[in-house]
C-alpha cells in the first residue's frame, strides 16, 4: 500500500522530471560564482520574488540567519512573533551565532501581531538597551495567510521607525497562490525575503534569500561564515529551478486536498479541526490517545506526528486517494 506521509511538506521526493533536470545540470564552482545553474536559479528567483538579486542557500534556517546577520550587528535586536519559525524553531541561532537579541511579541489568532505592541517594543536610543534594527515577519505562519493590507501597515510602521524588514517566506508561494496574486506582490515592500524550495515546491533541498543587489553581496559573507558556500551546487539548483517552473500553481491542489482532509476529519465527533487556509490541517486530539493514534496510523501506512494539536500537511506526494485513506484510518481508530 502506498504510504501517506502527512508529517510535513518537506518529505516530498523529487519527481522523474526533477531528477532528470538534476542529472543534466551544467555545473561550476559556486563559491567562485561560476556555477551557471545556480546563477540561473538565483536570477529566476529574484525575478519571481520581485528583487534585484537572490542567493542560494542549503536551508531556510541558514538563509533566515544570514538575513539577521546582514541586517543587524552584534548587540542589535529584531522584533518577531512568538510563533515565528525564526524565533521558535531555529535553535536560537540569531542569539547563539549572530549575537542578535530577539524581542518576541505574541501572535494573534490570525497570525498577525498587534502593531501597537510592535511599536511599544522598539527600544529608545539608550545604552541600557539593545538597538532595535529589524522587524521579521512570516507568511504563511502556521498555515495562515497574512493579508497584504496588514503587511502594508506593518511595513509602514517599520519604515516610519527606521527599521529594516525581513520576511520568512518559507511558504510564500502558498500564500501567493491562496491570495491569487503574483509572489512578487506578496513580497512587495520588504527589504529581504527567504523563500523555501524544499517544502511545497518539492525540491530536495534549498532556499533562496532575495534583496537589493548590494545587500545580497553582503549576505554572501554571512553565508560563508555559516558554512553555506557550496561548490558544484548546480545539481541542487536544477531541482529548485524545476520547482519554480513547474510546481508553483499546483500548490492549489495541496490546498484543496487539505480542505478535503479537514472536511473528512471534521465528521469525527471527538476531533476538533481548525479552519484550513492552505496546506496545513490542525486537529485537536485527546492527549491520552496521541501515542495509540500515531501507532494505529503507522500500522495502516499513514505517517503523522500526533500531538494534542496535530499538524497534518498535504503536498505533491499526497493525492486525493491518499487523503481519503488517511480519513478512513482516523475513522477506524475512533469507531
Amino acid at each position: 500500500m502506498k504510504l501517506t506521509d502527512l508529517r510535513s511538506d518537506t518529505v516530498t521526493r523529487p519527481s522523474a522530471g526533477m531528477r532528470a533536470a538534476m542529472v543534466a545540470a551544467e555545473v561550476g564552482d559556486d563559491v567562485f560564482g561560476d556555477d551557471p545553474t545556480v546563477n540561473a536559479l538565483q536570477e529566476r528567483a529574484a525575478d519571481m520574488l520581485g528583487f534585484e538579486a537572490a542567493l542560494f542557500f542549503p536551508s531556510g534556517t541558514q538563509s533566515n540567519l544570514a538575513a539577521l546577520m546582514t541586517h543587524c550587528q552584534r548587540g542589535d535586536e529584531y522584533l518577531v512573533g512568538q510563533e515565528a519559525h525564526t524565533y521558535r524553531y531555529e535553535a536560537g541561532g540569531g542569539a547563539v551565532l549572530a549575537s542578535v537579541q530577539p524581542q518576541p511579541i505574541a501572535n494573534r489568532p490570525d497570525g498577525t501581531l498587534d502593531l501597537a505592541e510592535v511599536e511599544a517594543a522598539i527600544k529608545p536610543d539608550d545604552p541600557h538597551f539593545a538597538r532595535t534594527r529589524l522587524l521579521a515577519l512570516e507568511n504563511t505562519i502556521g498555515g495562515k495567510v497574512i493579508s497584504r493590507q496588514w503587511i502594508a501597515d506593518a511595513l509602514a510602521l517599520a519604515k516610519r521607525r527606521g527599521l529594516a524588514t525581513h520576511l520568512d517566506g518559507a511558504r510564500i508561494f502558498n500564500a501567493a497562490v491562496k491570495l491569487g496574486i503574483p509572489v512578487a506582490e506578496a513580497c512587495r515592500g520588504f527589504d529581504s525575503v527567504s523563500a523555501c524550495l524544499s517544502k511545497g515546491l518539492g525540491a530536495p533541498v534549498g532556499s533562496v534569500l532575495a534583496g537589493k543587489r548590494e545587500w545580497v553581496k553582503r549576505a554572501i559573507r554571512a553565508r560563508k561564515i555559516l558554512g553555506g558556500g557550496m561548490r558544484q551546487a548546480g545539481v541542487l539548483a536544477a531541482a529548485g529551478l524545476y520547482a519554480l517552473e513547474n510546481n508553483v500553481q499546483r500548490l492549489s491542489e495541496d490546498h484543496a486536498n487539505a480542505g478535503r482532509l479537514a472536511d473528512g476529519l471534521g465528521s469525527v465527533k471527538v476531533l476538533v479541526v481548525e479552519l484550513v487556509q492552505t496546506n496545513m490541517v490542525f486537529v485537536r486530539v485527546a492527549s491520552g490517545q496521541c501515542a495509540a493514534l500515531e501507532a494505529h496510523l503507522a500500522a495502516h501506512h499513514v505517517k503523522a506526528l500526533v500531538k494534542p494539536r496535530t499538524r497534518l500537511c498535504t503536498h505533491l506526494d499526497v493525492d486525493p486517494a491518499g487523503v481519503d485513506h488517511a480519513i478512513a484510518t482516523f475513522k477506524s481508530f475512533y469507531r
